[in-house]
């Protein structure tokens, strides 16, 4: 009879752990809405590649939904050494999407914006080493089964962008 006992309670802590596991990974009602999916096309594990030479694995990055489905988070591991993380949501009290960058080199930025025509775009004051100002936009897009990132920087107040980068994200292929 104590056997039966302590198989029920671990078969009902099994199902509700299961449950449990199941519950995280859904979107909380406050986030379902299809405004907090706009970003989902940026979602999986990903190699990266630089567009000036597409044969060549830069990074790892891999984006994942965390606290209750209503947040992105990407964790960006380059070959030179350079960690980024990000988390992106939808907030829904300023109407638009915000992105909060930080690696492992001391770097924050704060981007703000908002999916038009398809494109994610996301823009954030910076201030460089060297104490000018400008403005820097990150722009992501789906190509067929990847996605693409560009980013582009501003000295004038956004009148003419000038590129930084342009990766892309291709489904990682294990080695």
């Amino acid at each position: 009879m104590k056997g039966t006992t302590i198989a029920c309670l671990l078969a009902a802590l099994a199902a509700s752990s299961v449950e449990a596991s199941a519950q995280a990974t859904k979107p909380a009602a406050a986030c379902a809405g299809p405004k907090f999916r706009q970003f989902d096309f940026w979602l999986g594990d990903w190699d990266t590649y630089d567009m000036t030479d597409t044969s060549k694995v830069v990074a790892r990055t891999r984006v994942t939904r965390i606290l209750s489905g209503c947040v992105l988070r990407e964790v960006h591991e380059q070959d030179d050494g350079l960690v980024g993380e990000s988390y992106s949501l939808w907030d829904a009290s300023r109407r638009g999407w915000h992105q909060s960058w930080v690696t492992n080199r001391g770097t924050l930025l704060l981007l703000d914006g908002h999916l038009k025509g398809g494109r994610m775009i996301l823009t954030a004051p910076e201030k460089r080493p060297d104490g000018s100002e400008s403005l820097l936009r990150g722009i992501w897009w789906v190509e067929g089964k990847n996605v693409r990132e560009v980013a582009e920087r501003s000295t004038d107040g956004g009148k003419t962008w000038t590129p930084v980068f342009d990766i892309v994200f291709r489904p990682h292929r294990p080695t």
